[in-house]
């Protein structure tokens, strides 16, 4: 039976951040492919009506507006966690 090695509290601090940068990540994807069906399904509906063309689009680019939001909170996130790493001075 093997014992498991020991791994340092930065060490851990340091994968279980890149863990989170790649999982926020995935997050961001599924925003981008959200965003792509929002807008392919408010073509359809211009299609369908293009009298309501305005007030599809206002709908849709508002909605766009919130979803790329939370895009830029997880770019931020990311980049705060890979590059400045607040959780690394606690173990200190």
């Amino acid at each position: 039976m093997e014992v498991m090695q020991s791994i340092s509290s930065e060490a851990f601090v340091l994968g279980m951040s890149a863990l989170a940068a790649v999982g926020i990540g995935l997050a961001a994807l599924g925003i981008g492919i959200g965003q792509g069906y929002a807008a392919g399904k408010a073509c359809e509906g211009v299609a369908r009506q293009p009298e309501a063309s305005g007030e599809i689009l206002k709908t849709m680019i508002v909605g766009q507006a919130i979803a790329e939001t939370t895009g830029i909170f997880t770019l931020i996130i990311v980049i705060i966690l890979v590059f400045v790493n607040p959780l690394i001075g606690m173990l200190h």
